[in-house]
């Protein structure tokens, strides 16, 4: 997103549209997944034809959801169409480093928002992780101008700064929404509608964008942008096309570790991509980084280790649980 930025690109509502515009494709897997379900429904319709057993119509269904879950879907979709759009602002006017520390902190936000929507369970090491993500946000923005781009006012970047900490927000909202929808769709929670929910979000996400998009007139500006782009035009579509598909990978995998884990976990991992962009952004841009930045890395890391050190010590006090009962049970007689 920020190699779109840097060489000539300007429109951010374009920009937020890719971010769910390469929807299309989760079209694949789900077709595969629709054959394979009609495949062994086939089987299963053959099996109980000769076991008189009753099978299951939704293996020949093409749509598994239901209505409320595709409402769900859909106020989600539209959640993520804002919080796109307030994610491209940011990276358009923030150097990648500065705007990855801002969105680390957006798992303080998912860790509120899961306590009070989904009854997420916090321990003190994650608290702790929480405490720490966010105190090296609030380290960062305390000197908010030493990493400012030179072509860019002090307005523009202090709105850009707002702007990505209003995206961490909304987005600590929407990953607990998804894990809510889960646990109340009234239906099976599986990897076939998994996809079908990602393809409804990105395409009133989409949509919301496109109407941005329509009214700034960016559709009939791609074309001369294109042209005009520093680094080309066939690599001009072709960031175009790669950032799409990316952030399908990225969507798909968010509520993906949802659906087998917890939206905070999710969040968790997003957050752990922190020091490798970190690390990207100097070595490819040669941005700058300041004290400031190397504190607020050190804070995101200790975070990070605390967090799963803490669900480490979860997992074996669990095992030892489970394990106690068998082995204080009584040998019964012979």
């Amino acid at each position: 997103m920020r190699l779109y930025f840097l060489h000539g690109g300007k429109r951010i509502w374009f920009s937020s549209w890719l971010e769910t515009a390469g929807c299309p494709v989760i079209l694949i897997p789900i077709t595969v997944s629709y054959l394979q379900r009609r495949r062994s429904g086939t089987t299963t319709d053959h099996e109980s034809s000769t076991s008189s057993q009753p099978s299951n119509n939704d293996d020949n269904k093409l749509i598994l959801m239901r209505p409320p879950v595709f409402f769900a879907s859909a106020i989600i979709g539209i959640l993520t169409g804002l919080d796109n759009y307030l994610y491209a602002y940011g990276v358009a006017r923030l150097p990648v480093s500065t705007s990855s520390l801002i969105i680390a902190s957006q798992l303080a936000f998912t860790a509120a928002f899961a306590f009070l929507l989904v009854k997420q369970k916090l321990t003190s090491y994650s608290l702790n992780a929480v405490f720490l993500l966010t105190l090296g946000a609030v380290v960062l923005g305390l000197h908010t101008n030493g990493d400012r781009p030179d072509n860019e006012s002090a307005r523009q970047y202090l709105v850009g700064f707002l702007m990505t900490i209003g995206a961490a927000v909304l987005y600590g909202f929407v990953l607990p929404l998804m894990e809510l929808t889960y646990k109340r769709a009234r239906q099976e929670i599986t990897y076939a509608l998994v996809l079908e929910i990602q393809m409804v979000m990105c395409l009133f996400a989409t949509l919301v964008c496109t109407v941005g998009m329509v009214v700034n007139k960016d559709f009939q500006a791609i074309g001369k942008e294109a042209r005009a782009y520093t680094l080309g035009e066939g690599k001009y579509y072709a960031v175009v096309v790669a950032s799409a598909l990316i952030w399908q990978c990225f969507f798909l995998g968010a509520i993906g570790v949802i659906y087998c884990g917890s939206s905070l976990l999710s969040a968790i991992i997003i957050a752990v991509l922190l020091p490798v962009t970190e690390i990207l952004a100097v070595i490819f841009y040669k941005e700058k980084f300041q004290a400031e930045k190397g504190v607020s890395l050190a804070l995101s890391l200790w975070g990070f280790a605390s967090y799963f050190y803490g669900e480490i010590k979860n997992k074996k006090k669990m095992k030892k649980r489970e394990q106690l009962p068998e082995t204080e049970m009584p040998i019964p007689n012979p």
